[in-house]
């Protein structure tokens, strides 16, 4: 884990891209995507039915970590609206663990549909929200374009794709814009054990932040803040 300066709070950004925040007590999780694997055979295209299973053992491993009191995930927890009722007993069992002995919020999603919310709240424990403040910072499933306020959020699957000496490397990472008349506001990368990624640079993830002067992609590397600008406003003359 490795600090992260968010304003007024201190944070700490993990290799596996959750966020923790100590003073909260608080583990953030974007885009779980559970029972992703199982959308896909239901649809023709089998994949190993153990998605759900590895994102809550990943989980599990960073409230044991951090010593998280809450969860907090941020939309999409989901793959589509019946994935609830498609989860395995043996992962609604781990998901059952976790919330009886911390306080577990799902965010909603656009993944996130009616049966789907609901049930994965009655079936395996948690509190539901469509956005929740926590400390001062908002937080929910998409970025909205002119939040005046601190915000944490998830949706694009941020990935960073770079050329170091020859190499080619391509991994997730969180996106922070920052102004100096407002708080700063981050897109956390996907969590799920089966999910894709969207280019951090993308004109979507900037158009979501805005207004922005500096956006930056951000990586917990072998205990170091990775820090890549993405966008820069320009400055105009007077």
């Amino acid at each position: 884990m490795v600090p992260l300066s968010f304003g007024t709070a201190e944070l700490l950004l993990r290799s596996d891209g959750a966020v923790y925040w100590p003073r909260e007590a608080t583990l953030f999780v974007a885009d779980l995507h559970l029972e992703k694997a199982s959308f896909f055979a239901s649809h023709g295209q089998p994949l190993p039915p153990y998605d759900s299973r590895a994102t809550l053992e990943r989980v599990a491993q960073a409230v044991d970590e951090t010593g998280a009191h809450k969860v907090v995930t941020l939309g999409d927890n989901f793959h589509d609206a019946d994935g609830a009722a498609r989860l395995e007993e043996g992962a609604c069992n781990m998901l059952r663990a976790l919330t009886s002995r911390i306080d577990w919020v799902w965010i909603t999603g656009n993944h996130d549909g009616p049966p789907d919310a609901a049930g994965a709240a009655a079936q395996c424990g948690g509190s539901l929200h469509e956005e929740l403040e926590i400390g001062g910072v908002i937080c929910r499933h998409e970025a909205r374009a002119g939040e005046t306020q601190a915000e944490l959020s998830g949706h694009w699957h941020p990935k960073l794709s770079v050329t170091l000496r020859g190499r080619h490397i391509r991994r997730p990472c969180a996106v922070i814009a920052r102004r100096s008349d407002g708080p700063p506001r981050m897109v956390l990368p996907a969590f799920g054990a089966l999910t894709g990624g969207m280019a951090a640079d993308d004109p979507a993830i900037r158009k979501s932040l805005s207004p922005a002067e500096t956006i930056e992609a951000l990586c917990a590397v072998r205990g170091q803040l990775v820090r890549l600008p993405l966008w820069r406003a320009e400055k105009r003359a007077a």
